[in-house]
């Protein structure tokens, strides 16, 4: 679980006087980096949670700790093989119609069949009995309720899918509806005020996918965006200036990492792996590039992450000639153009990153700098971050730059057996094999002793600072811009929601 130290770490604004548009204003635009091209909750499903749109079973609160959602209670068997979940009544969707254990069955038995966390998951069926769902497993597995909170388990209703199963509308049972959706560039959301729960104070939002960090601080200082996320460092500083902004930075539990395909025959040894964490200058990336000194990687999971958090680990360091020695170890040679050769092939290699995290393609360049110090020739290319669970699933990734939420599901478990389980995952582990490493992350999700998890957590741990199939560089700050005149607001360290359903203009 996230330590209780979250608490602490959410920013809760209440904000001042002197924001002149902010009376009597009842709509909200945000912006943020990440297009919205598709109606499938397995595609799509985290911004439709972060914008209260659709909702799940279990829900969890900025600390990390569950709470209930549209289920209000769940329960296991004594074998630890059936979980019940009893759900909310009185709930309609947006449509109208009513949210039941058949429409919450339907929506999860979809989920379980498509890439999320659920396939890791020791699933045997789910089903409805006497109005609740009931989910049997094969085996023991405690994180389940956490699973349920993941923005890939969310219940659309019925209606949001064609005769044959395909996602043809955004139609879910949270606080705001939807008003109009213009993909991949905008949704337009309204107050749905049949809502379950409290009825939000704001009567329309428009979310804007802005990919370029320009843009965004631009619609930030201009007043045309009201929250802003994702700000690159020169946009941060100068928004950091602005009289009617509020920025915020705080560590999350997201980590800029290098996927590294350890069944590529260049990649394939630890050695190999370990060169280029060496070659890395995490210090250098931290201060020149994220301008955050202190969120250099010492190893993957960060202080944030207390129970993932190898006190005792060996700090990853910046060490090139014994880069270069381990490289040499493997047969590489230099060429006369100072690339390693082995075997008549060069150590040449293809590196997929996208621009919508704007420190990504500026790490990447560093890296293509830091590598070729070693020998080793980088091509970077910046396109969709599609591109990268594509690669995984055709095999033709070699690395890639991208940042990973831990925290996507309230226990990290969810998150790391996604990744590092057997098989690997789409933003985890790919052509690497552990079975240690797999045996471990099974007992942890299969038990609640505290003891066993803390030691299966440290053979995790251990063996992925050892072996690196992902390679750690900067730990991130999350950053944002709010325009002063709105209240209320929680940026929420576990990026599951914008909080906008509490959010109102101080009149």
């Amino acid at each position: 679980m996230l330590r209780t130290l979250y608490a602490a770490l959410c920013v809760a604004i209440t904000l001042g006087q002197g924001y002149a548009m902010a009376q009597n204003k009842t709509d909200l635009t945000l912006a943020a980096p990440w297009e919205v091209a598709s109606y499938d909750p397995a595609v799509s499903g985290f911004a439709f949670q972060r914008l209260q749109l659709m909702e799940n079973l279990v829900d969890a609160d900025t600390d990390g700790a569950l709470r209930p959602g549209l289920a209000t209670d769940w329960s296991v068997s004594d074998d630890g093989l059936t979980w019940t979940f009893e759900l909310r009544p009185g709930v309609t969707f947006h449509d109208g119609s009513t949210f039941d254990a058949s429409a919450a069955t339907r929506a999860l038995n979809r989920a379980w069949q498509q890439p999320g966390v659920l396939r890791k998951a020791p699933i045997g069926s789910i089903s409805e009995a006497d109005g609740a769902v009931v989910i049997t497993l094969e085996r023991p597995f405690t994180a389940l309720p956490a699973l349920l909170a993941h923005a890939t388990t969310i219940i659309p209703s019925p209606t949001a899918f064609d005769d044959d199963g395909n996602p043809v509308a955004l139609v879910g049972t949270g606080p705001f509806r939807v008003e109009a959706f213009t993909p991949p560039q905008s949704i337009t959301l309204a107050r749905n005020d049949a809502y379950w729960g409290p009825v939000p104070k704001l009567a329309e939002v428009t979310y804007l996918a802005a990919g370029r960090a320009e843009t965004r601080a631009l619609l930030a200082e201009s007043g045309d965006a009201d929250m802003v996320f994702t700000l690159d460092p020169s946009g941060y500083a100068r928004l950091q200036d602005v009289e009617s902004i509020n920025t915020i930075a705080l560590p999350i539990p997201r980590v800029v990492t290098l996927k590294v395909n350890a069944g590529h025959p260049f990649l394939s040894d630890a050695r190999a792996r370990r060169a280029l964490s060496l070659a890395v200058n995490r210090d250098g990336i931290a201060t020149a590039i994220t301008r955050f000194p202190e969120a250099a990687a010492t190893q993957l999971f960060p202080p944030a992450l207390n129970a993932w958090h190898g006190k005792g680990l060996e700090s990853l360091s910046h060490d090139p000639d014994a880069a270069k020695g381990l490289l040499a170890e493997l047969g590489w040679t230099v060429g006369d153009d100072g690339i390693l050769i082995r075997e008549g092939e060069r150590f040449s290699i293809l590196l997929r990153t996208f621009p919508d995290r704007p420190e990504l393609p500026l790490i990447a360049a560093a890296l293509q700098d830091q590598w070729r110090d070693i020998g080793v020739e980088l091509e970077v290319s910046v396109a969709s971050y599609s591109e990268i669970p594509a690669g995984h699933q055709d095999g033709t990734l070699h690395v890639a730059l991208y940042a990973r939420n831990y925290g996507l599901t309230p226990d990290p478990i969810g998150t790391v057996l996604s990744d590092f389980g057997a098989g690997g995952g789409d933003w985890g582990a790919m052509g690497w094999k552990n079975s240690a490493v797999a045996k471990a992350l099974e007992t942890i999700a299969a038990t609640s002793d505290m003891a066993i998890r803390h030691e299966n957590i440290l053979k995790v741990v251990r063996a992925l600072h050892s072996e690196l199939p992902v390679i750690p560089i900067v730990w991130y700050q999350h950053t944002v811009a709010v325009a002063d005149g709105l209240k209320d607001v929680v940026i929420d360290p576990l990026e599951r929601s914008y909080g906008l359903g509490a959010i109102s203009w101080k009149n």
